[in-house]
């Protein structure tokens, strides 16, 4: 934790909160420019206008990296903390302008699979960054900047789906048991969710939270323009199929996958930027792709605070590389304490950075009441809130997943033995082996054989037994919310049966 002596260039006041979030993409040895980038992400928040108070960075995986940018950053953020997790660390950084009391690095507890090293996400201890901090007046503000683990399959067939709500859960009890004490909650990250998902449904009811964007603009999308749930919600309402770079950056709120960000362009496009040929992006140009991953959850609208604006950031490109800064967009949100919150719409008109495409009447349609929105939603795997059915579809998704685990594990074991017998046999057979090269190859099948048993057999009996264990707490926790909100009683599982 680096908690310098700089005094920050403005003092202390909390009645305003100025916050960033900002997935930076630096993973060592893979992402292109990265040192370039981060420096210039560096630069950019620390001339940032208004001065920021706190600031989440995700996917800044390298410890120079990070003490470049606290560096550049100490006279506005003095204080800050890298995360350290997992086998190669959590990505995960907290800046504040004022001083962290205490931290804790919460990993989750079903995060990936082993196996799936070509993905990364278990081999890196994904989990929560928490900070404490303490303003000289006010409530302490409790900060949770996260990463969840990516999708890889679209929902609801994505297979790490009930890693994600699990996950999403568990941040969920963090920020609960944060307000329940009495703090300001923070939630930042890059949350691999679209809005209004089970995981984005599941922080906002059992967080006690709200997302900041959806606060300020409650018709906004749910997702791409290309996925069936938000052309149905475009339909719908009346909208044109594909939003426009203006209505998708300043409206949606989209920081992925946009075509404002060059690390989305083709791979033809890229390396004619690199060559000095780059590509115009206008206000009018089609956005079909882009989407909101990157998120803001606050918890002070019911003692005194209101959105004052939120806005996509960071939009601009490295100076001399003329590339976009990260493969995300940030999330700023102004938070003011007020005695009277300001209405979403009329906020939303006053701080929108560009002016608006949209008709006073088509803007009355998107900021329709919850009601109307559910109607116009497709039911799966998109909610608007916690109710019977959503715990009997997180209960469905559970058992799914726990059944493909037992199989995964059965068959693991099962390898593990049949090496073991296979290796056995093969150094019997050596002692009656008629040629040299024969007992080579004999010595070879049983090496490697019972390598690759072993492996099996230690993540079979090692691993999925402990991610089967986890997923039982999981679903004890949903069963019990459920009873508690009026559903069926329920009795504990005994464990024997998740084995069965």
């Amino acid at each position: 934790m680096s908690n310098n002596k700089t005094e920050p260039v403005k003092p202390a006041s909390m009645s305003s909160l100025h916050v960033l979030t900002l997935n930076c993409w630096g993973l060592k040895y893979i992402s292109k420019y990265r040192k370039e980038r981060m420096a210039e992400i560096g630069r950019e928040l620390a001339r940032h206008d208004p001065p920021l108070d706190i600031v989440g960075l995700q996917e800044c995986w390298t410890y120079s990296d990070y003490q470049e940018i606290s560096t550049t950053i100490r006279d506005v953020l003095p204080y800050s903390k890298f995360y350290h997790s997992g086998i190669f660390g959590g990505g995960l950084a907290i800046f504040s302008r004022w001083p962290i009391r205490d931290s804790t690095m919460h990993r989750y507890t079903l995060n990936g699979r082993p196996t799936a090293f070509f993905r990364g996400d278990w081999y890196v201890g994904k989990g929560v960054a928490c900070a404490k901090i303490q303003p000289p007046d006010g409530s302490p503000i409790e900060v949770f900047n996260t990463h969840l683990h990516a999708p890889y399959e679209r929902e609801p067939n994505d297979s790490y789906i009930c890693h994600r709500t699990a996950q999403a859960w568990e941040i969920a009890k963090l920020m609960r048991a944060a307000t329940d004490r009495g703090s300001l909650v923070l939630g930042l990250g890059d949350f691999n969710m679209i809005p209004l998902s089970f995981a984005h449904v599941l922080i906002e009811d059992r967080g006690a939270v709200r997302d900041v964007w959806r606060f300020m603009t409650p018709g906004s999308s749910i997702g791409a323009s290309i996925d069936p749930p938000e052309q149905e919600r475009r339909r719908k309402l009346g909208e044109k199929e594909v939003p426009d770079v203006q209505e998708s950056i300043h409206y949606h709120g989209h920081t992925c996958d946009t075509v404002v960000n060059t690390w989305r362009w083709s791979k033809e496009d890229r390396k004619a930027l690199e060559k000095g040929r780059d590509r115009e992006i206008g206000l009018g140009d089609p956005d079909s792709h882009a989407k909101r991953l990157d998120y803001i959850f606050f918890n002070g609208f019911d003692s005194g605070w209101a959105v004052h604006e939120a806005s996509v950031t960071m939009t601009g490109r490295h100076p001399t590389l003329r590339c976009t800064l990260s493969d995300h967009l940030a999330v700023r949100a102004v938070l003011k304490r007020t005695e009277i919150a300001p209405q979403p719409e009329e906020t939303l008109t006053a701080s929108r950075p560009l002016r608006s495409t949209r008709s006073r009447a088509s803007t009355e349609v998107i900021a329709m009441d919850t009601e109307s929105l559910e109607k116009a939603l497709s039911k799966n795997p998109t909610k608007v809130e916690v109710g019977t059915e959503f715990y009997e579809q997180i209960l469905k998704m559970v058992e799914a997943y726990k059944l493909r685990e037992r199989k995964q594990r059965r068959w693991r074991l099962s390898h593990f033995v049949v090496a073991s017998v296979v290796s056995i046999g093969s150094f019997v057979a050596i002692w009656w082996s008629p040629r040299n090269f024969v007992s080579f190859i004999l010595l070879i099948v049983s090496t490697f054989g019972i390598m690759a048993g072993t492996i099996d057999g230690l993540i079979g009996g090692l691993f999925m037994g402990s991610e089967l264990r986890a997923l039982a707490e999981f679903e004890w926790e949903v069963r019990n919310a459920w009873e508690l909100s009026g559903g069926p009683e329920h009795k504990q599982i005994p464990l024997k049966d998740w084995w069965d």
